[in-house]
């Protein structure tokens, strides 16, 4: 499927937040501003983040998650049926649980996609968590006898109504990179699998493909699907197939950054059909990568993959909780820089 829209130069959709808007925040939590007031804060950071990616000759751009507390909260916040706990993970993802079948208020980031494209002429790109990963972390079965979902298959088929009728709605409005993303995936594709949440591996593929079908996509548009940060030591070869053909997505956003022989697999057994999206430089750590070492593992992932079908991008979104940022911004600059820098050496100037 060769990338006609060349979308090069991709990051996961996370960026680190402006110290004036975790300021607004601080302030707005303190009740010295109110909401229209964090919402000029929101507005402002979010055209910052996009003269900066703009200037880095980003060839999509997002909003950053800016907005957001964290990369699922288009969801948790923007439908009903959540309910926000005491808890975290070690992540820090504050932990949700679902009370009842989710409802959709209106638009989940429809409104923010709109207001990239008027800020510059580079292709919006749209981020979401995916609908499997939501059931899988917020499922409860204590609840089901007082009102909550039966299982978290039901749980998934809901939330999957919901991101699907959110795609068809960017996709009307000129999106043409959607990306979902679901952490939990490729450590269930292991020789030895971790678990996924409340989902079984099938029902997780299941309630995925849900979400990413349309009935009709318009020219160029591009559903992608991020499995998971890191790519097993040992995988299942069976499993993997399962992944790939369970999900039909266009674009699959796979790890690449250690060198390992488990990413490379992942990106031999990649379907003829389906791009490739490498995040091949390591967003938790400020050391920037040597470029001969990167191009090198391009070189080797091409003998498999026509480089015509690629893109490249950072490991993972660089601040996927708001208040825990993973580098620095002047960090994430630099490594958003050396993005740009391998695109050149992949592809010359013609992103």
């Amino acid at each position: 499927m060769a990338d006609t829209f060349n979308y090069r130069i991709d990051h996961h959709g996370s960026l680190v937040r402006p110290v004036e808007l975790v300021t607004a925040r601080e302030r707005h939590a303190a009740g010295d501003i109110d909401a229209a007031a964090l919402r000029e804060a929101e507005l402002a950071a979010v055209q910052e983040v996009v003269a900066v990616q703009r200037k880095l000759r980003s060839t999509v751009v997002t909003d950053g998650d800016l907005p957001r507390e964290d990369f699922r909260s288009a969801v948790l916040e923007g439908v009903s049926g959540f309910r926000r706990t005491d808890d975290t993970d070690e992540d820090g993802l504050v932990r949700w649980v679902a009370e009842s079948l989710p409802k959709a208020d209106g638009p989940l980031v429809a409104d923010w996609a709109a207001r990239l494209a008027d800020l510059t002429w580079i292709a919006p790109k749209v981020t979401l968590p995916s609908p499997a990963y939501i059931a899988a972390t917020t499922f409860d079965p204590a609840l089901a006898s007082s009102g909550g979902p039966a299982s978290a298959r039901e749980l998934g088929e809901a939330l999957a109504a919901i991101v699907q009728a959110e795609i068809e709605l960017l996709v009307t409005r000129g999106v043409r990179l959607i990306q979902l993303n679901n952490p939990l995936l490729l450590a269930q594709v292991a020789a030895e699998p971790a678990g996924g949440g409340a989902l079984s591996f099938e029902d997780a593929l299941a309630v995925d493909a849900l979400a990413v079908r349309l009935d009709e996509r318009p020219e160029g548009v591009r559903i992608g699907l991020a499995p998971g940060f890191e790519a097993p030591a040992a995988l299942d070869a069976a499993k993997v197939g399962q992944l790939y053909a369970g999900i039909p997505v266009d674009r699959w956003v796979l790890p690449y950054f250690q060198g390992t022989e488990g990413e490379l697999e992942l990106l031999k057994a990649l379907p003829e059909d389906r791009d490739v999206c490498l995040g091949v430089v390591d967003a938790t750590t400020a050391e920037l990568e040597d470029i001969d070492t990167v191009m090198a593992r391009v070189d080797a992932g091409a003998e498999f993959k026509d480089i015509e079908d690629m893109a490249i991008a950072p490991s993972r979104g660089f601040a996927d909780v708001a208040s825990r940022p993973l580098l620095t911004a002047e960090e994430q600059r630099r490594k958003l820089v050396l993005v740009e820098t391998l695109a050149r050496y992949c592809w010359g100037n013609e992103f």
